[in-house]
């Protein structure tokens, strides 16, 4: 399959939510988000079928709230996120126990850091793992496995080259034509 002939998708993910009916774009959402969403349940002490059902009520949530989300680029998706997680475990919480005793009540917490467990560094790591495997099928396999080999495992692109029978120039263009559809796919999301 050509670049070109790659489903159109709008400028980020979360634009693409907007619609009910993209099943596609929501699962590509879950896949990212719900590691994340389990490291936020682990910061606030709840066991593992409490975080379970937090993370479905929060998809939940989510689903209703994400078609009328406007995305500010100078805000931070992932405080938002948390935000709503928090508001989720508060409301499940006044009508059941919903936290493990050896976790802080979720009124006790503070929202400005959302991710205390889960660092930058590891957060836009997994986003961007997620975001390359989730569009692999997108290209053909040779330019997917020379960018993956070029910049995944960092090695030279002669050798990428000689690996795949191509150009060193062509292990340079698979680079730049998959890196610059995984910015479209993290639009937004990387904040």
């Amino acid at each position: 399959m050509a670049f070109s002939s790659i489903n159109p998708t709008s400028a980020s993910l979360l634009e693409q939510l907007k619609t009910s009916d993209n099943s596609t774009a929501w699962q590509r959402f879950v896949r990212l988000y719900t590691p994340l969403l389990y490291a936020f349940a682990r910061r606030l002490g709840l066991s593992a079928e409490n975080a379970a059902d937090r993370v479905q009520d929060v998809f939940a949530i989510l689903a209703a709230k994400l078609p009328e989300f406007c995305y500010d680029p100078g805000g931070r998706f992932r405080g938002w996120l948390w935000t709503v997680f928090l508001n989720c475990c508060r409301q499940h919480g006044r009508h059941v126990d919903a936290l493990d005793h050896a976790g802080p009540a979720p009124s006790d917490l503070l929202v400005p850091d959302p991710a205390a467990e889960w660092d930058e560094k590891e957060y836009r790591r997994h986003l961007v793992t997620e975001a390359m495997r989730l569009m692999h099928a997108e290209f053909p396999e040779r330019t997917w496995r020379a960018c993956w080999e070029r910049v995944a495992n960092e090695r030279p692109a002669a050798e990428v080259a000689a690996e795949l029978g191509i150009s060193v120039n062509s292990v340079y263009q698979a680079k730049v034509r998959v890196l610059r559809r995984l910015k479209e796919e993290l639009a937004g999301l990387l904040d």
